[in-house]
């Protein structure tokens, strides 16, 4: 992950200076949002950008906010996204704003997954991407997320996370790309309504 990120920072003209991102996603709480999740999305997000056509700049800042999405995770939606933002920022602080701003941006975006940025529709999606996976390992990835909300009991949990896929399932589309679409959307809506009668 420290060479993806060295690399993007140099195709923007910059010095790298990774910091504690691989030492951030190995903490020991985090059962899901970790460093195998955060390079799918670096992974997903690369594969779906090869339908657009984004410049090399612009790949490299999907790939930085690929990497930071998750940097900072402590279970606190919206406070966990603005400090990995903020951790961006100053590990970035080198590159020309406009750079900067836009990674700040496209992380951000993931409070609320909606965006007017092409760059943030693939990232959005890729982040989403477990959803559409082989009913084993979103059974895997349901798992690793009651983990990482332990500190809630059954039936707050169930209530919680019956929300949460609800909202989703009442999307109109699960995905804003049409390659994520093909590529995940039948499945993601199969496991997410699987899960959502498995918690009533």
């Amino acid at each position: 992950m420290r060479r993806i990120w060295d690399d993007a920072v140099r195709a923007l003209g910059g010095t790298p200076d990774a910091g504690d991102l691989v030492e951030r996603y190995a903490e020991p709480h985090r059962a899901y949002h970790n460093t195998f999740h955060v390079a799918s999305v670096v992974r997903d997000s690369s594969e779906l950008a090869d339908a657009f056509a984004f410049s090399v700049e612009e790949r490299a800042v999907l790939t930085l906010a690929a990497c930071a999405h998750d940097v900072i995770y402590d279970g606190r939606p919206g406070e966990d996204e603005r400090a990995s933002a903020l951790w961006a920022r100053e590990r970035l602080a080198g590159l020309a704003e406009e750079h900067v701003t836009r990674v700040e941006a496209l992380v951000l975006a993931t409070i609320t997954h909606s965006s007017d940025d092409p760059l943030a529709h693939v990232l959005l999606d890729a982040d989403l991407a477990i959803l559409g996976s082989e009913p084993e390992h979103y059974e895997r990835y349901r798992q690793a997320v009651r983990r990482e909300y332990a500190r809630y009991d059954e039936p707050a949990w169930r209530a919680g996370r019956a929300k949460v896929l609800k909202a989703l399932l009442e999307r109109e589309n699960l995905y804003v790309t049409e390659p994520a679409r093909q590529r995940w959307g039948a499945a993601a809506r199969s496991n997410l309504a699987r899960e959502l009668q498995s918690l009533a």
